[in-house]
């Protein structure tokens, strides 16, 4: 057991010194030696849970790929609950729980830098695409309800969004304030007013719901928290 457990570490530790080292220098000029003395073992060790530089960023991406399936997941099951602001609040929340996890999770970062590089990790390993058809589809569900602004096509909204969010995580990369809650809680009271349909707008948060605030108190909402209206947009 003891073994399986070091065995169990020492791939965690590749997989993770890998992201570090792609997401920091890049995958091209990242070589399996410089990976294995990150994580402090050898080059056989290496060898031993990854045949190739391939196979490694392969364990990498899908590293990535279940955190966010996981962010996803969660936000489509607080979609479920009573209370949870429609698809719309729900998307903005996930939209917030992306952007912390590319704040401080290393793995998910470079989940999202392999979308560009050139060597093929798997069919379908985009987590771009994937983050975007999440969010096509959530925007679908909301045009369904009646959330969206009349005039307002859901891939054009999705567009929007994907943009939005991928962007503040390729430039996060260099400076974390784009990946800051308020840098996107501005991006949402921008967009919120041109996106909602009034009903469902005036109940929006554009700073998200936190998954452990299940009913918070609010006095006196500020700038950044008060439920979005058009005036204030």
């Amino acid at each position: 057991m003891a073994q399986q457990e070091r065995a169990v570490r020492t791939r965690n530790a590749l997989i993770e010194s890998a992201a570090e080292l792609f997401s920091k220098d890049g995958f091209d000029v990242v070589s399996l030696s410089t990976i294995s003395a990150r994580a402090g073992v050898s080059n056989g060790a290496l060898h031993f849970h990854f045949a190739s530089k391939a196979a490694l960023t392969a364990a990498v991406w899908e590293a990535a790929a279940l955190r966010l399936r996981q962010i996803t997941h969660e936000g489509a099951a607080r979609g479920q609950a009573v209370g949870s602001g429609g698809p719309l609040q729900v998307l903005v929340d996930t939209t917030h729980a992306l952007l912390r996890g590319l704040r401080h999770d290393v793995i998910l970062r470079a989940g999202f830098d392999l979308s560009e590089s050139p060597v093929p990790v798997a069919p379908g390993a985009d987590l771009r695409r994937r983050w975007q058809a999440w969010v096509e589809s959530l925007l679908a569900q909301a045009a369904r309800e009646g959330a969206l602004a009349r005039d307002v096509a859901p891939q054009d909204a999705a567009h929007a969004v994907v943009a939005a969010t991928v962007g503040f995580g390729a430039l996060g990369s260099r400076n974390a304030q784009w990946l800051s809650q308020s840098m996107l809680t501005r991006f949402w009271a921008l967009l919120l007013p041109r996106l909602a349909a009034e009903p469902t707008l005036k109940e929006l948060i554009a700073s998200g719901r936190r998954r452990e605030a299940v009913a918070p108190e609010v006095p006196s909402p500020s700038p950044l928290h008060r439920p979005v209206s058009r005036q204030s947009a």
